[in-house]
């Protein structure tokens, strides 16, 4: 078992630091909101901190899951940053989804305190969290990676080194995009067979065991051809994700000319007042045009 801290406690960090609790591990937190905090050590034991670094102080593992790189760097940095509280030859595993580049900015920075730094994506949402089955992408080196998996592996279903720092986020980029192309997809064959007057119901059952099949279709497909959207990840968040996407393409030169449209589809969304719907809710703007 291990000395660990969790900071920030949103819809994925909550759960995924309950999960660290639950398999043995002594765990101290930090949130924002500091009830946050409190109601998580009133329900799974441990600690809180009203800092970063006060949470983190005396853990031999820190993990971190928080908006972008500007709150990355928040609670990471300063005196009462995360990095203040740790000590030489500790990890810090970043689970936000950013950018490739403050993942290397963070770890130049930890070198220089003989820290490791990983990061570490996650994708399988707000319920791959609360069923610990979440799938882990970590940049960084070989044997830090070999320290944190045995306890990454508490909210997981797969933890895999991609390569060196910055590789996690690359990967997680990679998923987004893939992501987007699949929802649109999957929109307008839902919007489609809906028109058809088919019974969705049957159709899904029917083509998600052949090649059209994916995650989204089983998961997304029903709620899709009903319209219900509060829920899942949020299209602000994927927005985010996207706009990171196209940064790096600028950089390595990748064209993204689908994933731009889709990109755009999504403002139409936010437009119609779903910030906080479901990704999913791409066939909100067809079955409403």
């Amino acid at each position: 078992m291990a000395k660990v801290a969790f900071i920030g406690l949103g819809v994925m960090g909550y759960p995924m630091a309950g999960h660290l609790a639950a398999k043995g591990h002594e765990v101290s937190v930090y949130n924002r909101t500091h009830a946050k905090a409190e109601a998580w050590v009133k329900e799974h034991g441990g600690r809180s901190g009203a800092t970063p670094r006060i949470a983190s102080e005396g853990a031999e593992i820190v993990f971190c899951c928080v908006g972008n790189d500007d709150d990355l760097r928040s609670v990471v940095l300063g005196d009462d940053g995360i990095f203040a509280g740790m000590t030489a030859d500790t990890v810090l595993v970043d689970h936000t989804t950013a950018s490739a580049d403050v993942a290397r900015e963070l770890d130049a920075i930890a070198r220089e305190k003989s820290i490791h730094f990983i990061d570490a994506p996650v994708s399988g949402g707000q319920a791959g969290a609360e069923n610990g089955v979440l799938t882990v992408m970590c940049g960084g080196e070989q044997a830090a990676f070999d320290r944190i998996k045995p306890v990454a592996d508490c909210f997981s279903r797969a933890v895999t080194l991609m390569g060196p720092v910055g590789s996690g986020q690359l990967t997680k980029m990679v998923n987004q995009i893939a992501i987007a192309g699949l929802v649109q997809g999957l929109s307008e064959a839902m919007n489609f067979g809906q028109k058809a007057n088919l019974d969705m119901e049957k159709v899904i059952d029917v083509i998600s065991k052949g090649a059209a099949g994916s995650w989204q279709m089983e998961n997304r497909g029903s709620t899709m051809c009903q319209g219900e959207f509060e829920f899942g990840f949020a299209v602000d968040w994927m927005r985010k994700d996207l706009g990171i996407c196209f940064e790096e393409s600028k950089r390595n030169g990748a064209r993204l000319p689908v994933t731009h449209l889709i990109d755009q589809f999504y403002a139409q969304v936010q437009a119609r007042g779903g910030n906080r719907w479901d990704t999913s809710s791409l066939v909100h703007l067809l079955q409403n045009d």
